[in-house]
């Protein structure tokens, strides 16, 4: 007759730790893919206005933005209180704006250049005399296609 050797009470078998590499490898292409850098830092206090007729851009490749805004607590020493235009991550004057605009539409290909849209994120306090400026400055570069970026919501509550 055969013997049979009793099962030992409570032992688990080994994990494998073959397959813990590709785990590795899948997670580290998920994480390469889905992240998203950011372009500039916000440099001027953004607080948007709310509007209720609006609509989202749908390609962000073909955006160039502006922010029109007061500078932040640190840059406030240097700089001061009043609204300031921030290009990519520094502060700029009215008439850079053509020039920039020019450089960022010469950076994109060619069958975007004729498309581009110029979003003006501007703080709800900022002054529209310096709004003017921007837009003037647009035109004479002929960036004619503008978009006011805005939150959802009553323009009612802008005044207060």
């Amino acid at each position: 007759m055969a013997k049979f050797a009793k099962k030992k009470d409570g032992d688990l078998p080994a994990v494998s730790t073959a397959s813990l590499p590709d785990i590795v490898f899948m997670l580290l292409f998920f994480f390469m893919t889905v992240t998203t850098m950011k372009d500039s830092s916000l440099l001027v206090e953004n607080t948007l206005p709310n509007a209720t007729e609006i609509k989202k851009l749908e390609k962000k490749d073909r955006v160039v933005y502006i922010y029109v805004g007061k500078p932040t607590q640190e840059y406030q020493k240097v700089f001061g209180t009043e609204p300031k235009i921030q290009l990519n991550d520094k502060f700029a004057n009215v008439d850079e704006v053509g020039s920039y605009i020019l450089a960022e539409r010469a950076k994109k290909p060619q069958e975007l250049q004729n498309v581009l849209t110029t979003a003006l994120k501007v703080d709800k306090n900022a002054n529209m005399g310096l709004i003017a400026d921007i837009k003037q400055q647009l035109r004479e570069v002929n960036a004619l296609k503008v978009n006011y970026t805005t939150y959802e919501g009553n323009a009612f509550n802008n005044l207060q």
